[in-house]
């Protein structure tokens, strides 16, 4: 499997793309495109969510907490993004 974006996470990119802050959506592309380019560094920098459904990763995105990239390893594939505590 490619590394990808989910349908939701894709959505919400374009979103948050489309509104006036250019700074947030670039910091999270930058995230997600390190998570994608680089997993198994990212997994040992995220925080660990299980779930019924296995594990999800959590990384949060500099400068604009509570800003996180949740994300799984099966990919790697960026789930969602979302202001998150």
């Amino acid at each position: 499997m490619a590394a990808s974006y989910s349908d939701v996470a894709d959505k919400q990119l374009d979103e948050i793309g489309a509104s006036e802050n250019i700074d947030l959506c670039n910091g999270l592309i930058t995230v997600c495109e390190w998570i994608l380019d680089d997993p198994g560094l990212a997994q040992e920098q995220s925080s660990v969510i299980p779930t019924g459904s296995g594990i999800v990763f959590r990384f949060p995105v500099p400068g604009f907490n509570p800003y996180k990239v949740f994300w799984t390893s099966a990919g790697p594939s960026v789930e969602v993004v979302f202001p998150h505590p």
